[in-house]
């Protein structure tokens, strides 16, 4: 059997494997991706990065992420800082960015101390105060594409909202042929949300979805005209915070900031 070295990281408690295949000698297939992020039989995390060389000459390298059901997806928020800092030695130890490419575009960190900005792509496929009803009578809904897509329910509490349940039939829902993630809303105050998410490919609630947070922030700012930055409070107890100009209901200049941290490292047979 072949040995896997790896670092188990975190981002705001949405926890990933990263491995460094720059070499390109890794082809981790997907059932060997799913048995990596078990929480029972394997390291355990939400999802899988793969570090892999840039094609591109405006970029230093390329970031690959797999859900924890081994399947491919474009992007990820809490992934991507994660993964700027886990680049970051291996780039420059100095470097105060680094570029990287993605399924969704190229993507910018940005090293603040012991967080990281990540620079985002524009969000596309935004329809907002839709209704629908996925099984508990009609309710309304909003959508955004901000690299993966997200349905935003807004809830007065989020402590009592139903995410598994009511996540996973608006996850399955034929109105979103690829799929979608689901967040939760609560709105606190003019400056803070709290966010709950059902991750599709993890097909359960996460800690924290920094993609879902960007979402629930940009639609918020649209819908309910709260001024941006805003702070959003993830599962996982951290607080990240999203910013973006807004222009005319379109979002330029999109960024998230929050922590991203080693955990551990070790290797594993495969």
């Amino acid at each position: 059997m072949d040995s896997l070295p790896f670092v188990k990281m975190s981002g705001a408690g949405n926890d990933f494997v990263v491995v460094d295949n720059r070499a390109l000698s890794r082809a981790l297939t997907r059932e060997q991706i799913a048995r990596l992020c078990d929480r029972h039989f394997g390291i355990g995390a939400d999802g899988l990065l793969a570090v892999e060389p840039s094609s591109q000459p405006d970029a230093d390298f390329r970031m690959r992420y797999y859900n924890a059901d081994g399947g491919e997806a474009e992007m990820c928020g809490n992934g991507a800082r994660c993964f700027a800092r886990f680049v970051h030695p291996l780039r420059r130890a100095h470097a105060e960015q680094v570029r990287f490419l993605t399924p969704a575009g190229l993507i910018t960190g940005q090293y603040l101390g012991d967080e990281v900005r990540i620079s985002l792509t524009a969000p596309t496929e935004t329809k907002v105060q839709q209704r629908a009803d996925f099984g508990w009578g009609e309710i309304e809904y909003h959508f955004m594409n901000t690299g993966v897509p997200h349905a935003v329910v807004y809830v007065p509490d989020a402590e009592r909202a139903e995410v598994v349940a009511q996540g996973r039939a608006i996850r399955r829902s034929a109105l979103f042929p690829r799929g979608t993630n689901v967040n939760f809303v609560q709105v606190t105050d003019s400056a803070m949300l709290v966010v709950r998410t059902y991750e599709r490919g993890v097909e359960d609630e996460t800690l924290a979805c920094g993609t879902g947070v960007v979402a629930a922030a940009l639609v918020t700012n649209r819908v309910h005209r709260l001024a941006l930055p805003l702070c959003v409070k993830v599962r996982g107890g951290d607080v990240l915070t999203v910013d973006a100009r807004a222009e005319r209901d379109v979002f330029h200049d999109v960024t998230l900031t929050g922590p991203a941290v080693e955990v551990f490292s070790g290797e594993i047979r495969i």
